[in-house]
């Protein structure tokens, strides 16, 4: 069963262990991710993995989302 996390973000438990994934492929998110933090280029990733900068910036989106709504608790 597919859920749609947000916008061409979606997650499926038979597909990446239900890690979020760009819709319509087997892309995670969290490599997407990586290589924009690695100095790739929204198209270079686009181009690397089959999916549109469309989908780059719905990636960002979502992690994005994910981590404005992280809590973040001290330990003393």
């Amino acid at each position: 069963m597919v859920i749609e996390l947000t916008p061409r973000i979606v997650v499926d438990p038979a597909t990446r262990f239900g890690k979020p994934i760009i819709e319509g492929t087997r892309v995670p998110v969290e490599m997407v991710i990586g290589k924009l933090a690695g100095g790739m280029t929204a198209e270079a990733v686009a181009d690397e993995y089959g999916i549109t900068v469309e989908d780059v910036h719905a990636a960002l989106r979502y992690a994005a989302h994910v981590i404005s709504s992280e809590e973040i608790r001290g330990v003393a």
